[in-house]
């Protein structure tokens, strides 16, 4: 099972956290800091797969990513496979990318709903979902797609109702 899904950016401040398990505020914020603490101090050259018993409990692992300023990190128990939790960061920022055109730090700060429904369809209550980046961003375009035509709707309502009161 997947325990947390956290994208840190290079100076330490979380830019998405997801937690499948519940956690208070400040255990969350401990855990973030204690994770950035590991991934800072890391040499480039070591493998991207570590314990994380003393930060998560036994059994928990960590595998994450650093591409340009985020680092990309899913956290685990033993029931799932660390290479395959590899390829779903992998996966995960392919579709960021596909979804924002190389996708940077100023997207997953101001498109939080999207990349929290992109997260959602890949990864539902700690379970994979789905590994499909075709799968995901079509689901993705169809939300996005309907959420226009609501905007859309809402506005002409908004418009109809406001020539009414003339």
């Amino acid at each position: 099972m997947i325990k947390a899904v956290l994208i840190i950016n290079t100076q330490g401040k979380p830019r998405l956290t997801k937690f499948y398990d519940f956690l208070t505020v400040e255990k969350q914020q401990e855990l973030i800091r204690s994770v950035f603490g590991v991934l800072c101090s890391r040499a480039d050259n070591v493998s991207n797969f570590m314990e994380a018993d003393s930060i998560f409990g036994p059994g928990s692992r960590l595998v994450y990513k650093h591409y340009a300023t985020l680092y990309f990190v899913f956290v685990f128990d033993n029931s799932e496979n660390e290479l395959a939790m590899l390829d779903l960061i992998q996966v995960f920022v392919e579709i960021l990318d596909k979804c924002f055109r190389n996708v940077c730090e100023f997207d997953v700060v101001f498109n939080y709903s999207k990349l929290h429904t992109i997260l959602d369809g890949i990864i539902f209550e700690g379970q994979v979902l789905e590994t499909s980046s075709a799968e995901v961003t079509r689901a993705v375009e169809e939300i996005s797609k309907l959420e226009a035509a609501s905007n859309s709707i809402s506005l002409v309502a908004k418009t109809v109702s406001g020539w009414r009161r003339r």
